[in-house]
């Protein structure tokens, strides 16, 4: 994830070093601290709304160190739909509280909170639904499943049926757990679910497609190759896969233009050295084998003077999972 902790005061500056040093192990955090209480390894800013504005499209969460009134006007500007919009958490720079005011479930607010509560010693304020009482989420189980919801209209359809206890009709070839109570593969629902690569599939009257984000690319191009190559070499390799359902693309050598087109798509980029690759040369599709843990889909293939294969990891979707 890429998470954005905004602070005002000197105590909120401290705390958001704290913050970033939990969290910084798993996620890309980035610290912006008021002009009047920085740091060398943080970003400035004077309006708190227009930063945030800047950065909204980019970022997962938000963690705002700060009165939770002035993170609700900073972020309001430029909040969507729920499926689309970012965590937001808010946290006391007294150090007692820490609060997801956005985005609980499927945007892992309530996850990023607990974490924080429990490595520092703070109290998280929870206030969602339970989710064991709460049943079956669309939302919860797409995040936690890395699952991409297609239709966001048709997804409300759902949660209203879970809502009225109306059975919800699930298909998939992908091997799962149990189906919770709320969902089924005997009979006939007008209202459903279904899980695949293809969108055109429609079982139910109301369907919602839910896509895995299972592929992983394997990369190699030299330092100096331009964001538009990658760009080219990517969208040509896919086809007409949709970007989003690529989570990581793995490569050899530290590349900034690689780097900027992975922070544009929300995909996370693992980069190797040559002593991690055991002295061989570095293979596109063997990066992406080892690391996709699944089979190769694309061979390695060369576009715009960028070397890419692409392999899919084996999906088994849990509805246990949390995010």
């Amino acid at each position: 994830m890429n998470i954005a902790v905004f602070s005002v005061t000197e105590n909120g500056r401290q705390l958001s070093m704290r913050v970033s040093e939990v969290l910084g192990a798993e996620h890309r955090v980035s610290r912006y601290c008021f002009h009047k209480h920085t740091d060398d390894s943080s970003a400035v800013f004077w309006n708190m709304g227009s930063m945030v504005g800047r950065l909204f499209e980019r970022s997962d969460a938000f963690i705002f160190v700060c009165a939770c009134g002035i993170a609700v006007r900073a972020a309001a500007p430029y909040l969507g739909t729920k499926p689309d919009d970012p965590a937001i958490i808010v946290m006391d720079d007294g150090g007692r509280f820490v609060i997801p005011v956005l985005s609980g479930h499927i945007g892992g607010a309530n996850h990023l909170a607990e974490t924080l509560a429990d490595s520092l010693g703070l109290t998280a304020v929870i206030t969602t639904s339970d989710e064991e009482d709460a049943g079956f989420t669309l939302e919860g189980f797409a995040a936690a499943n890395d699952l991409i919801i297609c239709d966001t209209k048709a997804a409300k359809e759902i949660a209203a049926a879970v809502l009225h206890d109306e059975k919800i009709g699930y298909f998939s070839n992908y091997r799962h757990s149990g189906l919770p109570e709320e969902l089924t593969e005997f009979g006939v629902c007008r209202k459903g679910i279904c899980i695949s690569t293809n969108t055109d599939d429609k079982p139910f009257d109301i369907t919602v497609n839910l896509v895995p984000r299972n592929i992983v690319l394997g990369i190699c191009c030299e330092s100096e190759t331009a964001l538009e190559n990658i760009e080219n070499a990517v969208k040509t390799v896919l086809g007409g896969t949709d970007i989003r359902r690529v989570r990581e693309i793995i490569s050899a050598e530290e590349n900034a233009a690689l780097s900027s087109f992975c922070e544009k798509n929300d995909i996370h980029l693992r980069s190797y050295t040559a002593e991690e690759l055991a002295g061989e040369e570095a293979s596109c599709g063997k990066m992406a084998e080892m690391c996709s843990g699944g089979k190769l889909i694309i061979p390695e293939t060369i576009s715009d003077n960028v070397r890419i294969a692409a392999a899919e990891a084996t999906v088994f979707l849990d509805f246990e999972k949390k995010i």
